[in-house]
């Protein structure tokens, strides 16, 4: 045996007990918050939709904005380029 003693174990896992204790409840609460924002996005997308605007629409706007300008860019230019091909759109002139 070691000169550490009998409750020293029982020390580390009553520490490594209370952290783990501490995470979980944070992480509720964080889990309870989050819950919260999304009952009142859903509300704020309801209102929104009585009020006459397409929810799934707005949806992609904001996704939208979250991307980078530049980025958004590339993919609509692409996204454009398959439509093309496919004969689902017209290019403006000069793009063809």
């Amino acid at each position: 045996m070691s000169g550490t003693g009998h409750n020293s174990g029982a020390d580390a896992h009553g520490i490594a007990r209370d952290q783990l204790r501490a995470f979980v409840e944070r992480i509720e609460r964080l889990d309870e918050e989050a819950k919260a924002l999304n009952d009142d996005r859903k509300d704020v997308y309801g209102e929104a939709k009585g009020c006459g605007f397409d929810v799934k629409i707005l949806k992609r706007v904001i996704a939208i904005r979250r991307q980078d300008r530049d980025q958004r860019l590339e993919e609509e230019a692409i996204l454009d380029t398959y439509l093309h091909a496919l004969g689902m759109i017209d290019l403006p002139p000069g793009d063809d």
